[in-house]
């Protein structure tokens, strides 16, 4: 396994040299900080073609009270099914132009993940086939997750007005 991976880790580090940040280990997990956000979708596809054929998960950080720039990462965790190892994947989005290209070429299930991301923190994710919020609903301002949303929106949406007046007709009735 670990000689499998750092066989792959020698080739990324060879073909997109110029791209990577960092490259560390964190509880046993390797990961890869990218510093060029163009060569994310070459450098996944290249890995899906290494046999990391499975993406685990996709989401994102905002480092805002880190005062780290850029302010945002999006982490994808690739998996090798067949060696069983785990690539994590930490790519860099400056606050002024938050868009990635969009991998749900290279992996379906990103789509709802990348849809994820970008309703909760604001991503845009170019080339994506739906991108639209999943969570929230289409009239929502903001992106909660980000660190800077404030705790109490401008506005309450209509629907959460109906639903706590329903609640409060509900325990008028003694359902809680």
């Amino acid at each position: 396994m670990k000689d499998k991976l750092s066989e792959i880790l020698k080739e990324i580090e060879e073909t997109f040299r110029e791209a990577l940040w960092e490259r560390g280990e964190f509880r046993g997990q390797t990961y890869l900080i990218i510093r060029s956000r163009e060569i994310l979708k070459d450098l996944i596809r290249f890995l899906k073609d290494k046999g990391f054929n499975h993406l685990q998960t996709l989401t994102a950080v905002d480092y805002i009270n880190l005062r780290k720039n850029p302010r945002f990462e999006v982490v994808y965790e690739l998996y090798n099914l067949n060696e069983r190892i785990a690539l994590r994947l930490r790519v860099q989005v400056p606050e002024e132009d938050l868009s990635l290209e969009s991998i749900t070429d290279l992996f379906p299930g990103a789509n709802f993940l990348e849809r994820e991301v970008f309703d909760l923190f604001g991503i845009i994710f170019k080339g994506h086939p739906n991108l639209k919020r999943i969570l929230l609903p289409e009239n929502w301002k903001g992106h909660p997750l980000r660190k800077d949303y404030p705790l109490e929106p401008e506005e309450k949406p209509e629907d959460f007005i109906k639903l706590k007046e329903l609640k409060k007709r509900l325990e008028e009735y003694g359902i809680k």
